[in-house]
């Protein structure tokens, strides 16, 4: 399994741009649903632990559909923690931070993606060797100015951002544009009715949009 510093694991995410926020109530459209994701040009889902299928849905995708990253979201102890590396995913995502966690993902070999909001949390991010951190909720937080600010004191070490909580396609750009964010993380791509209607060629359709529009941003950076 890749180490939790693996570049390799955060250049994906970079070139990616945006994951994929996703609660689903069970793993009968997972695959569709990840057919969709790929289809679209965005090969990636956060599975998030919000629900009680998150490990069955996560193992069946990890075993089903290799070319898909798929990650563990809400990770917010360490039973949903090895719940997600014994399911086979390949990197964790937390809403805060709790050492313990990002100590046992350390030992576990896992990219971990903890969540912060303040320099404090920063501060313990970097001493446990986390430098791509979740910011969240970034609206409510000050959304691209709080970032600016935040990274500044930083930035000389390399913290970047995935800034996750009111993102939408109005405000992506903007967000992909500001210089601390490595990529966002968004649950408008696949919205839980359109997954429990089945609508895939929407949720197809929004990956595209996200795709192009983050294909437009690196080409000119």
């Amino acid at each position: 399994m890749k180490s939790a510093e693996d570049p390799g694991f955060y250049s994906s995410i970079a070139e990616l741009g945006v994951i994929p926020v996703i609660a689903i109530d069970s793993s009968g459209p997972a695959l569709s649903l990840a057919d969709a994701l790929i289809d679209g040009g965005l090969p990636v889902a956060e599975i998030t632990f919000r629900t009680a299928a998150a490990a069955e849905v996560i193992s069946l995708l990890a075993r089903e559909r290799p070319q898909l990253l798929v990650g563990a979201g809400t990770v917010i102890s360490l039973e949903n923690l090895r719940a997600a590396v014994c399911a086979g995913a390949r990197f964790c995502v937390a809403p805060g931070l709790n050492s313990r966690i990002v100590a046992s993902a350390r030992e576990e070999g896992i990219p971990f993606i903890p969540g912060v909001a303040t320099p404090t949390e920063i501060e313990e991010a970097l001493s446990l060797g986390c430098k791509l951190l979740k910011f969240f909720p970034a609206e409510v937080l000050g959304g691209m100015r709080a970032l600016e600010a935040l990274q500044a004191p930083y930035e000389h070490v390399g913290v970047k951002f995935v800034p996750t909580g009111g993102i939408n396609p109005a405000n992506l750009e903007s967000y992909l544009r500001c210089r601390p964010v490595a990529a966002v993380g968004g649950t408008w791509i696949a919205k839980k009715e359109d997954i429990a209607a089945g609508n895939w060629t929407s949720i197809k359709e929004r990956c595209q949009e996200a795709h192009a529009i983050v294909d437009k941003i690196r080409a000119k950076a």
